[in-house]
């Protein structure tokens, strides 16, 4: 049993390409310092002592930067290349960050927050092209856990450290978070070869998912376009762990930001030992990809069932919260990898940036959407009205996916030309 166990993990690790470790390994140092958007509506409430509702405007600005930038950044990624679109962005966002902790209005700060997610945020995207030229299409749903790997190990450290230093002082978060900014850019800058051609298109005729479409937009591709909207709904859901998932647990579960932040390094923690080999083994199954997702997005469902009713189980606070987080945590490890290699798998080298910008926008429309209504239903009907809101939208998404996946399995999906 050990040693399979062992033969599982080695071999969950073979065969990533030196590129993709150094990216991993500069995502790594970037997240590291990830402390000041978990923590950013307890900062908004606590520090700056805005209302619930201004706190999920400002977020929601956040997502609409976030959303505006992805777009941009697509399109940037695919004229100018990932690597000068990483480069500028984590030096950017480096800078950006170590001055966003002296803006306290609220009109000011919600145009600084936009500006920043409006120029940072093309990083997540170059990262995942760069991820796609330097792997190969048996691996690059690895390749993508490998990334997701360094983000969690990341988000453990940075979520731990930073609800012990937003205890000692929330401004503190923002110096953190953005040295380590400009440390993982200048690791990149000195460290990762500019690349020097764009090689050929790869398929994996295997997979019935990974559907040729040469340079077509994706915004001409129509099963493509509900395959975005469907993770849009999931993300939705997902989103709520670093916007109203917090503030649950500071003003309903009476817990303080040490523990929160515990609580976040947790599901981090989860991630780094157990998805790689999760992944792997399930890659080696041949399951299907919208598959896999739907599973995760029932997970996610039912973990905020459980916040739905959290004044009806005879639980411990922490008990609760501590399901909620495995839960959580391998409904991401099934739907997020799988996700994002769907998305590369469907677009060429040529237009690999514009298909995971748009995929990338149905994230940050998410992150829009996700803290503006979570937060005025909260402020008008409770937590937990909120929470059977935010299930439903859940199911909806699951739905969704299950009847693509059915296409997928009967072959009825057509060629994107047939939908331009």
């Amino acid at each position: 049993m050990i040693q399979r166990t062992v033969h599982l993990y080695q071999q969950a690790y073979r065969g990533l390409s030196p590129s993709v470790w150094l990216l991993a390994g500069v995502m790594l140092i970037n997240r590291c310092g990830t402390m000041v958007l978990p923590f950013m509506t307890l900062y908004l409430t606590q520090h700056l002592h805005y209302s619930v509702e201004r706190a999920g405007v400002v977020m929601a600005i956040y997502g609409l930067g976030a959303f505006v930038g992805t777009f941009l950044g697509g399109r940037l990624t695919d004229r100018f290349g990932f690597y000068y679109i990483q480069l500028f962005s984590l030096l950017f966002g480096g800078v950006a960050l170590l001055g966003l902790q002296f803006v306290t209005d609220f009109y000011i700060l919600c145009g600084s927050v936009f500006m920043f997610t409006l120029l940072g945020d093309a990083f997540r995207l170059a990262n995942q092209a760069a991820i796609a030229y330097y792997s190969e299409v048996g691996n690059r749903t690895r390749a993508f856990s490998l990334n997701r790997l360094a983000i969690n190990l990341g988000w453990a450290v940075g979520g731990g450290l930073g609800g012990w230093i937003a205890g000692i002082s929330y401004n503190l978060l923002f110096w953190t978070d953005g040295i380590t900014c400009l440390t993982a850019g200048i690791v990149l800058w000195f460290c990762l070869p500019v690349p020097a051609r764009i090689p050929a298109p790869k398929v994996n005729t295997d997979d019935l998912q990974a559907t040729v479409v040469g340079a077509k937009s994706p915004y001409h591709d129509g099963w493509f376009v509900a395959f975005v909207i469907c993770s849009c709904l999931y993300l939705i859901t997902f989103m709520q762990l670093f916007s109203l998932v917090p503030l649950f647990f500071k003003e309903v579960m009476h817990m303080n930001e040490g523990t929160i932040g515990s609580l976040m390094a947790l599901n981090g923690m989860i991630i780094v030992c157990i998805e790689m080999a999760l992944v792997y083994s399930l890659e080696q199954k041949k399951r299907a990809k919208t598959n896999l997702i739907v599973a995760g997005v029932l997970l996610t469902t039912l973990s905020y069932l459980l916040l739905a009713s959290t004044s009806r189980i005879a639980l411990p606070a922490m008990t609760i919260a501590l399901i909620f987080v495995v839960v959580g945590t391998f409904s991401e490890m099934l739907a997020i990898p799988f996700i994002q290699s769907f998305t590369v798998e469907r677009a060429s080298p040529a237009t690999r940036g514009q298909y995971l910008a748009l995929a990338g926008m149905s994230g940050a429309l998410a992150q829009t959407l996700s803290p503006a209504i979570g937060s005025q239903v909260v402020a008008h009907f409770g937590f937990s009205i909120h929470w059977l809101v935010i299930v439903g939208v859940s199911l909806l998404s699951a739905s969704g996916f299950l009847w693509l996946g059915r296409k997928l399995a009967t072959k009825t999906l057509p060629e994107p030309d047939a939908l331009a």
